[in-house]
């Protein structure tokens, strides 16, 4: 069939027709999606630099934190170590101390200490309960005439001698030191009969040792004579170990210290040996109360990388009724460094009237006549003991004191304390910091006006634990 020629043309120009309307839509299509992808990508680029830069701020505070971290861990490396215990922070937000002055720094210390020893003693046996169970103290070894016998030996445990202090310390805003300090334990005055028995509880009454308040220079309470250097003292599993030469005192007292030099007015009391004039037994020993005079004390300290040495004076009023006497003595000590693991203790003595002050009162410190009047007695003493440490866990002491006193047979008779000494040698291990294990042996000797002597052999071991 023949087609009309007319309509041969105008399909072409349709079709050309379509393609001109169709065309531009589609690219305008295809341009706003091009448009729309630009953007998701814009928004993107935005999304990641964003990120990007929000790292970088992270980066360079994690930076600057450890840097402060390393400065704060410098200062502290550098600064002096704190009161504040590791561990465990304080459990209480308010001051253990609320009605002390602000700021006041609070302290507590001390050791549990349990003593072990089996004692042998020649001429008789020291009374249950009394001091000279718990440590060695010369006078009251027993001493008998011929053919006395002390017996089996006996045991004694304890834990009496186990202490505790309180400290409370403040310093003003002008510089002004202040400091309270209390110290107790539970030796209950030497006699175990004042709060109990050792038959079930085995109860002891606390005994105060130390109570003092001190401002700068001053001191005014109860604490260590003056008169004695406590610094000088062994290294001892017994209490004291060197009883005998040993100037051994806590009274109440008011003390001024500057530098080197300390002086103190000390609570003074008399001890006397009553008249028994070539007596077979001594006669009574009192003391008195009658002095109006306190005890004046003094010292001088040296110290230095060597040890240290101290010097010290005492003048003393003596009072029973209305007779009085006065003496004096002399006391020097110190402690010398042999090198790294070695040390030597000394003390010496000397004075008329130095009885109460040395041995624990082994000898009086006055003598009566037959009018009641009083005569200072002369004694002297003292002490040696090296110490050698073999090991950071292990050291050991061996240890030599004596004291003797010039009695008046004719005034006080032929059975007072002539002299005493003794021997004593320990070990000490520690297997940790604060921890304590001890062993000692020990020989002591008392004899008398008349000759007689009694012998005291104790082992003895502890174990203490201080905090």
């Amino acid at each position: 069939m023949n087609k009309h020629p007319s309509r041969l043309v105008r399909r072409p120009l349709a079709a050309a027709l379509l393609v001109a309307l169709v065309a531009p839509g589609m690219a305008f299509a295809q341009t706003a999606r091009e448009k729309a992808l630009e953007a998701r990508v814009a928004e993107l680029e935005r999304q990641v630099q964003l990120l990007v830069s929000t790292q970088q701020q992270q980066q360079s505070q994690i930076s600057t934190t450890q840097e402060q971290v390393t400065q704060v861990q410098t200062a502290q490396a550098a600064a002096p170590a704190t009161a504040a215990p590791a561990g465990k922070q304080p459990i209480q937000a308010t001051t253990i101390t609320p009605a002390a002055n602000p700021g006041t720094v609070f302290t507590y210390g001390g050791f549990i200490k349990l003593d072990a020893m089996t004692t042998d003693t020649s001429d008789g046996r020291i009374a249950d309960g009394s001091s000279g169970r718990m440590f060695y103290v010369p006078a009251t070894i027993p001493v008998g005439g011929p053919g006395a016998d002390g017996g089996d030996p006996y045991t004694d445990f304890h834990a009496q001698f186990s202490r505790f202090w309180l400290s409370a310390d403040h310093v003003t805003e002008g510089g002004d030191k202040l400091k309270g300090y209390v110290e107790m334990d539970f030796f209950g005055g030497g006699s175990n009969a004042l709060a109990g028995n050792e038959i079930a509880t085995n109860t002891y009454a606390v005994t105060l040792r130390q109570a003092y308040v001190s401002w700068n220079n001053w001191l005014a309470g109860q604490t260590w004579s003056n008169f004695q250097d406590t610094a000088a003292l062994p290294d001892a599993v017994d209490f004291v170990g060197v009883t005998d030469g040993t100037i051994f005192v806590r009274q109440a007292q008011v003390r001024y210290t500057s530098g080197p030099w300390s002086v103190a007015l000390e609570n003074p009391n008399t001890t006397m040996q009553a008249y028994a004039p070539n007596a077979a037994a001594a006669g009574a020993r009192t003391t008195t109360g009658d002095n109006n005079v306190p005890d004046l004390t003094a010292r001088y300290n040296m110290k230095g990388d060597w040890g240290h040495f101290s010097v010290a004076g005492l003048l003393r009023q003596f009072k029973s009724g209305d007779n009085t006497d006065s003496g004096g003595a002399v006391s020097v000590s110190g402690k010398f460094n042999l090198g790294d693991s070695d040390d030597l203790r000394w003390m010496a003595n000397y004075g008329s009237g130095i009885g109460r002050y040395m041995a624990f009162g082994l000898g009086s410190d006055v003598m009566q006549d037959a009018g009641g009047d009083i005569e200072a007695m002369n004694g002297w003493g003292g002490f040696v003991a090296w110490r050698h440490v073999f090991s950071p866990k292990l050291r050991g002491n061996l240890m030599y004191s004596a004291a003797a006193f010039d009695n008046d047979v004719a005034l006080v008779g032929w059975g007072v304390t002539e002299r005493s000494q003794s021997y004593h040698a320990n070990l000490i291990y520690t297997p940790f910091p604060k921890l304590d294990i001890g062993a000692e042996i020990g020989w002591g000797q008392r004899s008398l006006e008349d000759d007689r002597e009694g012998d005291l052999k104790r082992i003895q071991t502890h174990v203490k634990y201080s905090f």
